[in-house]
């Protein structure tokens, strides 16, 4: 016996998905691909050697944290995104950038099954903050892009700013200074 063509199933959802985090700063939510976090410490337990910045040209950066032999530029999410000044408790580690972002918390995992391609209304730097928007329930959410924390100017800015910490070895990566 053959089923009618309109059978009542629902045709099969092709789109990318894509695992991600829902974290908050203050009142405001944003969300990230969990692909692009390496880790997510809270502040208290952050690990490694941390290196205040006393006089940091980039307001959003005060602090350099040292994990695995990797440098991490911790950016204040408060400062970035232009908020409230909050009590970050936590602090998202990114996997392809020299950034550490300190966060509220974490609301959730979710499951990203729309990007939406940012309004016109979205004309300044946060252009580069943002890959695009996304639905999540009820809510329209921002989608970070870990690539818009620092640019690329501000990380040589910042370098630049610190040679004692920094030397340059094969490939043009940095590296830091051995005592």
């Amino acid at each position: 016996m053959r089923q009618p063509a309109n059978s009542g199933l629902a045709p099969r959802d092709t789109r990318t998905r894509e695992q991600a985090l829902v974290f908050s700063i203050g009142s405001f939510s944003f969300v990230i691909a969990a692909a692009a976090v390496q880790e997510i410490r809270n502040t208290d337990s952050l690990g490694g050697s941390v290196i205040d910045l006393d006089q940091s040209t980039i307001n959003k950066v005060r602090h350099i944290v040292e994990r695995e032999s990797r440098f991490y530029y911790v950016v204040s999410g408060c400062e970035h995104f232009h908020l409230p000044v909050s009590r970050p408790t936590t602090v998202l580690i990114l996997r392809d950038a020299p950034a550490a972002v300190l966060v509220d918390g974490i609301e959730e995992m979710a499951e990203l099954r729309v990007m939406l391609p940012l309004p016109r209304a979205f004309c300044g730097e946060e252009r580069a903050w943002y890959r695009g928007l996304t639905v999540l329930g009820r809510r329209v959410l921002p989608v970070a892009d870990p690539r818009g924390f620092l640019s690329e100017s501000e990380v040589r800015q910042l370098e630049e700013q610190n040679p004692e910490l920094f030397h340059i070895v094969g490939g043009g990566t940095r590296e830091r200074k051995r005592a």
